[in-house]
């Protein structure tokens, strides 16, 4: 087996990812167990839920900080996001927060400039990346129960499939857990693969993220990620009331509510087609070249300490 493919074998395919393989493979058992419409939407509803929980709470919570709630609430908001089952609540923001700071450079985990398939799921298989980057996150450290979470972040999925076995036996687990959480994790993984290839930019940023309504459907928002990457901190990704954010729709009926409140908006600046940062016409073309002077910004520094 030449060196390359072994490599990538080994990667891929190991007895720690095997939960990873076991839970695509459990998939088919849906071809030998009653069809029912009821197992379908429970299926789509387990992924809705937990899409928002992984963008609204994993992504624009912990991660950029993009809105305030309580103490309580908070703790509640990432057990839930944490049945998503994409590890811990602290080593998701502090992955994530890595990625900004290297965005599609040198020492970003996930740029797709690596290849494809490392930056859609190479790169969370990797023992690389098991590691909680603590220095990213001294803003979330400093609540012990979140640090309990993030080392026991096999008990949230757990609580989920034995939910899914009570509301629908077997079928439950086979369609609300391993087929919705198959959806949902290549759902969100799109935004680190295919966010940075497919699509159109309308900011100059340090990076090669793009706009994509099609991403921004499947991910309830996440989509608009040139968006995203030009001011990190806004509650809502779609900067323009044409750009559906379905997550922003969410936080503002939390917020409306009371559960959270301080929702991060969006520079009026940023919203005007003369401001600098917007791509001028004649420079798409330099920057489809990939000219880095035309593209670069000063990045935003997205390791903030930020009062809770």
């Amino acid at each position: 087996m030449p060196a390359a493919y072994k490599n990538a074998f080994q990667t891929y395919f190991r007895l720690k990812t095997s939960p990873f393989w076991i839970i695509h493979l459990l998939c088919f058992a849906a071809f030998f167990i009653e069809f029912s419409w009821w197992y379908v939407g429970l299926a789509f509803a387990g992924y809705f839920v937990r899409m928002f929980l992984v963008t609204g709470v994993h992504h624009r919570y912990f991660s950029h900080r993009s809105y305030s709630t309580s103490r309580v609430f908070q703790f509640i908001l990432a057990f839930a996001a944490m049945t998503s089952v994409q590890k811990g609540v602290l080593w998701w923001a502090a992955h994530h927060r890595h990625h900004h700071t290297h965005s599609d450079q040198e020492g970003d985990i996930h740029s797709p400039q690596d290849g494809f398939w490392w930056s859609h799921i190479g790169w969370i298989l990797s023992d690389e990346n098991n590691e909680t980057e603590e220095h990213y996150i001294r803003d979330l450290m400093r609540y012990p129960e979140l640090v309990w979470l993030n080392k026991y972040f096999v008990i949230p999925p757990i609580v989920y499939g034995v939910a899914m076995f009570l509301i629908a036996g077997v079928p439950g687990l086979v369609w609300g857990l391993c087929i919705s959480t198959v959806m949902l994790w290549h759902g969100t993984y799109t935004i680190n693969s295919l966010s940075h290839l497919w699509g159109w930019q309308r900011y100059k940023t340090t990076d090669t993220s793009r706009n994509n309504p099609v991403l921004a459907l499947v991910t309830l928002g996440e989509g608009w990620h040139n968006n995203h990457h030009r001011f990190q901190s806004a509650a809502r990704n779609g900067f323009f009331w044409w750009e559906i954010d379905i997550t922003y729709y969410i936080l503002k009926t939390l917020a409306a509510v009371g559960l959270i409140w301080n929702l991060r908006p969006v520079p009026e600046q940023l919203l005007d087609p003369n401001n600098e940062s917007w791509i001028k016409s004649q420079q798409v073309e330099q920057i489809s070249a990939g000219n880095s002077t035309a593209a670069k910004t000063e990045k935003t520094d997205v390791v903030e300490e930020v009062e809770a």
